[in-house]
């Protein structure tokens, strides 16, 4: 199963950020424990390359993808740790470019056509549709579908368990991201069973959301 069918069987995408790699572990293991065997870990901190590869490390059943990747230096430091799929929050095509070299899925940021339209240049199908709520949401996702029908998006930004229901239950959505199933504070306090509830209902929301 390629790193792309595991983050749509999984459905849910939890924006993970970690101020402390000590974190990294113990909220792989409580999303785990609620179903989500997926995960971003952004580039946002200091302590995101050492908390890749503590996940890969420790818990190989997560499959466990570098977020908020903007520069060929982040790509080289989340390939070194062993990150099985790259998240970008834009389209750049020296980032897109290397993954391709290294064979390592990318879902680059888009909100555009003409982004699209980079993306399928090199040969990629799936996109982060970020900021969604800004952007317009599930209007824009499904507009941009009527042009481009061979191409799936995973919305993040401004999603909650509030709305994801109906990104969920879209179609043109490969997945849903967001961070209310494992927010800043829930990991910071090492609430770990609250994470692995929010993990259990947001996958219920999926499966229910699909039918």
């Amino acid at each position: 199963m390629t790193a792309m069918e595991r983050v749509a069987r999984c459905g849910v995408v939890p924006v993970i950020v970690l101020e402390d790699v000590a974190r990294a572990v113990p909220t792989a293991r409580a999303l785990l424990a609620g179903g989500v065997d997926v995960m971003e870990i952004t580039f946002r901190t200091a302590a995101a390359r050492a908390s890749i590869a503590a996940v890969v490390k420790e818990v190989p059943e997560m499959l466990v993808g570098a977020g908020t990747v903007i520069s060929l230096e982040q790509l080289a430091q989340a390939a070194a740790a062993g990150a099985q799929f790259i998240v970008s929050p834009g389209s750049d095509e020296g980032v897109i470019a290397a993954c391709i070299a290294k064979q390592l899925p990318i879902l680059p940021g888009v909100v555009t056509p003409s982004e699209i339209m980079l993306g399928l240049r090199y040969g990629l199908n799936v996109f982060k549709f970020f900021p969604a709520e800004n952007y317009g949401g599930l209007k824009t996702i499904k507009a941009l579908s009527g042009p481009f029908p061979q191409s799936k998006f995973l919305p993040t930004g401004g999603i909650s368990e509030k709305n994801a229901a109906d990104y969920f239950a879209d179609k043109c959505n490969v997945a849903v991201g967001g961070s209310w199933m494992a927010t800043a504070e829930m990991i910071k306090t090492g609430d770990y069973a609250g994470i692995t509830r929010k993990s259990a209902e947001s996958v219920a929301l999926f499966k229910a959301a699909r039918g």
